[in-house]
């Protein structure tokens, strides 16, 4: 098993890696256990994932109910969450409980802003079951649900209190979501490990046919990663934890066009927000073209879109500045993005107008 550790002082947690950890969950949370029975949140696509950790939970003597949400972005909304919330409180969840979230980034973000919020604050655990959620949205707290406006614009800073992570589980996870997945993978080797790019272009393709090795090594790399900067800016009030936002400025535009469907995953929406990061970066004279290049070179390679016509969304650049308008890190009027200077190095950049952006974007769909 591999243990990674999120230092945040007395709400830091660990991080567990291992194979076939699904099957040991109920011995590892019986110190989380309490009197009354453990909700599990689920998401409708994991049946299979949620029959081994019942049977784990019973084995280990924890009763546990569950409750299961539709899959798909629409599920972060004030809807379900009003949904969620009254179900919990019917189970009788008390503050020293824990619930557990089974599932992607959508179960995980919920549960996490439905815990921060039911009685001003209970536990929560996380078991994420896609390639996204893992090297992700599971690890550093930041929990939410959509709004009209746009992406996780309604949320809360709310750490887990253990993260489970079981490789295993990908097995079941279609081709599209594992490659989705595999674009939040690169982002770390692209915003300062230049060397990590250079061994996920070497072994890419090894993680997106599943290679155990290649899989589980990727995973353990971008969780240290993350909880790196995570434990150095949990609340992203220093500038550091905004580098993994890289390609989402770009991307959630994108999504937002799509209506946050399926019609472009989230995952496919930051690689070509990436991709337009860099090529941003490179026809604005802040990043060599050849760096540029690689990262949409890879993209491709991976199946996955490299910039916005790839990302089949045919949108006026207007309308997609629009989107960006209601970006949560807009501040006194001024947008940061995150640019870069090359592979490895990322930075936010204050000084980019968005009238410049919206002419990027009208040539890039010519």
């Amino acid at each position: 098993m591999t243990t990674i550790r999120v230092e945040l002082g007395e709400r830091s947690y660990d991080v567990r890696i291992e194979a076939g950890l699904l099957r040991q969950a109920g011995d590892i949370l019986a110190a989380l256990a309490g009197r009354r029975a453990m909700p599990i949140v689920a998401d409708e696509h994991v049946a299979p994932h949620l029959a081994t950790l019942s049977a784990s939970l019973t084995g280990a003597g924890i009763p546990h109910e569950t409750i299961v949400l539709p899959s798909g972005e629409a599920t972060k909304s004030w809807t379900v969450l009003e949904r969620l919330t009254d179900r919990l409180l019917e189970l009788g969840v008390e503050r020293g409980d824990h619930v557990i979230a089974l599932g992607g980034g959508v179960i995980g973000d919920l549960v996490g802003f439905a815990t921060a919020i039911l009685k001003r604050g209970c536990g929560f655990v996380q078991i994420p079951t896609t390639l996204l959620s893992q090297v992700d949205s599971s690890v550093g707290g930041k929990t939410g649900i959509n709004a009209r406006a746009g992406k996780n614009l309604i949320g809360a800073f709310h750490q887990p209190r253990i993260v489970l992570i079981d490789p295993d589980v990908l097995d079941t996870l279609p081709a599209r979501q594992v490659r989705a997945g595999y674009a939040e993978v690169v982002k770390y080797g692209l915003i300062d490990d230049a060397a990590f790019f250079d061994w996920c272009e070497a072994n890419g393709a090894r993680l997106l046919a599943g290679d155990p090795d290649a899989r589980s090594y990727a995973i353990a790399h971008a969780v240290a990663a993350k909880a790196r900067i995570v434990g150095q800016d949990e609340f992203e009030t220093s500038g550091q934890r905004a580098l993994l936002n890289l390609g989402h400025t770009f991307g959630h535009a994108l999504e937002a066009e799509a209506g946050f469907s399926d019609r472009l995953l989230h995952g496919e929406a930051i690689a070509a927000g990436c991709g337009l990061a860099f090529a941003f970066s490179a026809d604005t004279g802040r990043c060599d073209a050849a760096e540029a290049a690689r990262v949409t070179a890879h993209w491709r390679d991976a199946g996955l879109p490299d910039g916005l016509r790839a990302s089949g969304i045919a949108a006026p650049a207007a309308r997609l500045v629009e989107h960006m308008r209601h970006d949560k890190k807009m501040a006194a009027g001024t947008l940061p993005f995150l640019l870069a200077h090359g592979i490895g190095r990322t930075y936010l950049d204050r000084t980019v107008a968005l009238d410049e952006v919206e002419a990027f974007l009208t040539e890039q769909a010519r």
